[in-house]
């Protein structure tokens, strides 16, 4: 876990990257040698906020259109020359946080599923030519559901943690890991404006929390680094969750 450049040489493809927990990762990775593509949506002016960067590559891309999802691949192979890690984030956000698990879930669920299938899919040739290929699934932040949406958040990561596992089953055979890493209350530029507008919801996730505090984008950031290394080759079908630990149990 000490070796500064673990991922060098690393190709990696991050999604929702222009801010956030994806903006965490890209920067993470790019630290410890790997090379990025960023991606993000056409008004998230991604290209311009790493084009200062070295070793990340903006790049401006429909991230909720399943049918983009392959010239997305393409664009990450043509770009870097290769494709080893894939992080998935897509920008699928409630019009208000949830609280059960109603028919809004439901679409937020299967749109999440089809991206990740579709995304997974097209980049799976690529993966399976390289010596540590890694899939790593991000869930939905803790602010995505009310303070009484513990059910609806429950099963938004039961419903990641079974894509997972299918993934792992149908990549593991060629060296493929696949796994998830599913964020508490994180303070992004999505929660912030979600905790602005309902700071109750603030201060119970902050009171849930046996850490006693919000998490950092860094924090999730660093369990990525982990799952995409060679420290986690063995680990695969699983989940870990970046929460600070929950008193709700």
């Amino acid at each position: 876990m000490g070796d500064p450049l673990r991922l060098y040489g690393m190709k990696a493809l991050v999604t929702s990257a222009a801010s956030g927990i994806g903006e965490a990762v890209a920067r993470t990775l790019v630290k410890h040698g790997a090379t990025v593509l960023a991606a993000d949506t056409k008004d998230s002016g991604v290209e311009q906020h790493f084009a200062a960067v070295k070793g990340i590559l903006g790049h401006a891309e429909d991230l909720t259109d399943v049918v983009r999802m392959p010239a997305l691949i393409d664009e990450a192979v043509g770009r870097l020359g290769g494709i080893d890690i894939l992080v998935n984030e897509f920008p699928l956000q409630p019009d208000a946080p949830l609280t059960q698990r109603d028919a809004a879930l439901k679409r937020l669920l299967d749109a999440r599923t089809q991206l990740i299938l579709a995304i997974c899919r097209a980049a799976l040739p690529h993966l399976k030519k390289s010596p540590a290929g890694r899939i790593i699934n991000t869930g939905f932040l803790r602010s995505t559901f009310a303070a009484d949406g513990i059910a609806a958040c429950a099963n938004a990561e039961q419903s990641l943690a079974a894509l997972t596992r299918a993934l792992a089953a149908e990549t593991g055979e060629f060296g493929i890991t696949a796994n998830y890493v599913q964020p508490g209350a994180v303070m992004t530029p999505v929660s912030r404006e979600v905790f602005r507008k309902n700071k109750a919801l603030r201060d119970h996730c902050i009171a849930h929390s046996a850490a006693g505090r919000v998490g950092e984008p860094v924090d999730v950031a660093k369990v990525v680094l982990f799952l995409a290394s060679d420290d986690a080759v063995f680990v695969s079908g699983g989940g870990i969750s970046v929460d600070g630990g929950r008193t709700d149990v």
